[in-house]
């Protein structure tokens, strides 16, 4: 895995060994920060469920101000604080070592510009992160979340919790689904 842009381009990250995490090919990372683009420059981007940290350092390296990268997964936060220090990008994050729900109340911007949660497949994380995000004062209307899931996995809940999905944009075996706050 590598960072595809930006001022890492090409730098080769380390990601953890196991069947833990699974790292977004570089294609399909491509095509995500192909849309996230205009939302990078300067702006906070948090990186839930982080793995490598790879999603969260191609931010930064495409331009995000700060990044927040959340992981409880051992062997994952020692690749993320690795890659960091590779990049040289340690003093534009912020890594929590602990659970995500309990780490979204930890972060204390004013707003975010993109929240990208990548959970393991088919258990009903990202419900249980939008319940909580919906209440967190740094998601605003301005605010894009972007959330990886298995092509199958359903959203139609996503309204009754004060989201709205703009789009969903499907690949071979996942997709991505790009929601704002109603």
């Amino acid at each position: 895995m590598r960072v595809i842009a930006g001022t890492a381009r090409s730098l080769r990250l380390k990601t953890p060994e196991g069947m833990d995490t699974r790292p977004t090919t570089d294609r399909i990372k491509e095509t995500l920060f192909n849309m996230l683009q205009p939302y990078l420059p300067g702006g906070i981007f948090i990186d839930l469920f982080s793995g490598s940290g790879g999603i969260g350092i191609e931010a930064i390296s495409r331009g995000a101000e700060h990044a927040y990268f959340v992981e409880n997964n051992k062997n994952a936060l020692v690749c993320i604080l690795d890659n960091l220090k590779f990049t040289r990008f340690e003093d534009k994050a912020t890594v929590l070592k602990q659970d995500v729900l309990s780490a979204l109340a930890g972060i204390h911007e004013k707003e975010a510009d993109v929240i990208f949660m990548d959970p393991p497949y088919e258990q009903g994380y990202e419900k249980q992160v939008l319940a909580v995000l919906q209440n967190m004062p740094y998601v605003t209307e301005n605010t894009l979340i972007v959330v990886e899931a298995a092509l199958d996995t359903d959203y139609t809940y996503a309204e009754s919790l004060g989201f709205y999905i703009e789009k969903e944009k499907c690949y071979k075996t996942n997709k991505h689904v790009f929601l704002w706050k109603n």
